[in-house]
């Protein structure tokens, strides 16, 4: 499909306003950057306009590589939930103490479609499972981003075909089970902090968040329907090039709107008339900081540890073979360790573990 001039030219604008105005935003917080350990994870957030925009752009122009830049875009949506998912943790950590008051912390009802599953258990297991929850997200991702490009470039990907022999209908359901599975922690998360949490106003935050990720999905599967009806004569792959490229249109065209929205939700006013840190740094150094990707390591290294152990006591009960108690009240099977703390020297002490509340920075 060979997008007209004006659509090119529309798009562009859209674009170019959009990346502007988040820079914009991102150049402030860096102005101001009082508060790493939420300036951090904020700037990462309002870099979802700049790629998701640039992203769909060269897609519309180039749609023979629309495919790749796709999945790289839908890629970063993981890490853009993790992300939030810091924030919170680290605005109840450092600016709440919740380390005195979190293992007092009673669990909360599931919220539907999971109703009937009753009430979570609170304190560090709620926590951590809603971390945990999260972070599978951002390695299955990655892993089925890779496997669809692998699909792609040997020929069994066969994008919209739900065929059993093509890759395709496999990873659709692996992506949404996991994209859901880590929505719905960060919505149960905020339904158990909702009271903690109201000094930062979460809820539009988190609105910026699954409206872009979730309406752009759904956008595309209405487009690829009302295609399919309005030319159901067309081959499946021109179906397929015009439904992405309208749908990398309207990505443009809602990016601005996305930006402006950032301004009000993730704004850079109330860290101005909070300084930590005692001197000002440079923006550029204050850039460089926000790059510092040890945490993210580490949180996704103790999330295969986590998995692992799991795995093996798994086995050993099945066995009936004795395995690792860590809880103290012996109330769940799971070891803790700090969140971002990978423990390489094996199990550590159930007390030492359970202790430990994450910190991010």
């Amino acid at each position: 499909m060979k997008i007209h001039l004006s659509w090119a030219i529309v798009a562009s604008a859209f674009v170019l306003a959009a990346v502007v105005s988040s820079l914009w935003q991102v150049i402030q917080h860096l102005r101001h950057y009082n508060k790493p350990y939420l300036q951090k994870y904020i700037i990462r957030i309002l870099w979802m306009v700049p790629i998701y925009s640039t992203n769909a752009w060269v897609a519309l122009l180039y749609p023979e590589i629309g495919l790749y830049l796709d999945v790289c875009r839908e890629t970063f949506e993981a890490f853009v939930i993790y992300s939030f998912m810091k924030y919170l943790l680290n605005y109840l950590h450092y600016d709440l103490n919740l380390q005195q008051t979190i293992d007092f912390k009673p669990g909360v009802n599931h919220v539907f479609p999971l109703c009937f599953l009753g009430t979570t258990k609170g304190g560090r297991l709620f926590m951590h499972r809603c971390k945990h929850g999260i972070l599978q997200y951002v390695i299955v991702r990655p892993l089925t981003t890779l496997l669809a490009v692998l699909s792609q470039y040997i020929g069994v990907y066969g994008e919209g075909e739900y065929d059993l022999g093509k890759t395709y209908i496999y990873l659709l359901i692996i992506n949404n089970i996991s994209q859901l599975t880590a929505m719905y922690c960060l919505v149960i998360f905020y339904t158990g902090y909702k009271i903690e949490l109201s000094g930062i106003k979460p809820l539009a935050k988190f609105l910026c968040i699954k409206l872009v990720v979730f309406f752009s999905f759904f956008q595309y599967v209405i487009i690829s329907i009302m295609i399919s009806l309005m030319r159901p004569n067309e081959t499946i792959e021109k179906r397929l090039e015009e439904g992405r490229s309208v749908q990398d249109f309207l990505i443009c065209v809602e990016m601005l709107i996305a930006s402006i929205a950032h301004h009000y939700a993730y704004s850079y006013h109330p860290f101005v008339e909070t300084p930590l840190l005692d001197s000002k740094e440079s923006c550029f150094f204050a850039f460089l900081r926000s790059l510092d990707f040890t945490d993210d390591r580490n949180d996704v290294m103790d999330h295969i540890y986590q998995a692992v152990l799991k795995i093996k006591n798994g086995f050993r009960k099945s066995r009936n073979l004795p395995t690792v108690v860590v809880m103290e009240n012996g109330d769940d099977m799971y070891e803790y360790t700090p969140l971002n703390t990978f423990n390489v020297g094996g199990v550590s002490s159930t007390k030492s573990s359970y202790s430990a509340l994450p910190s991010a920075i």
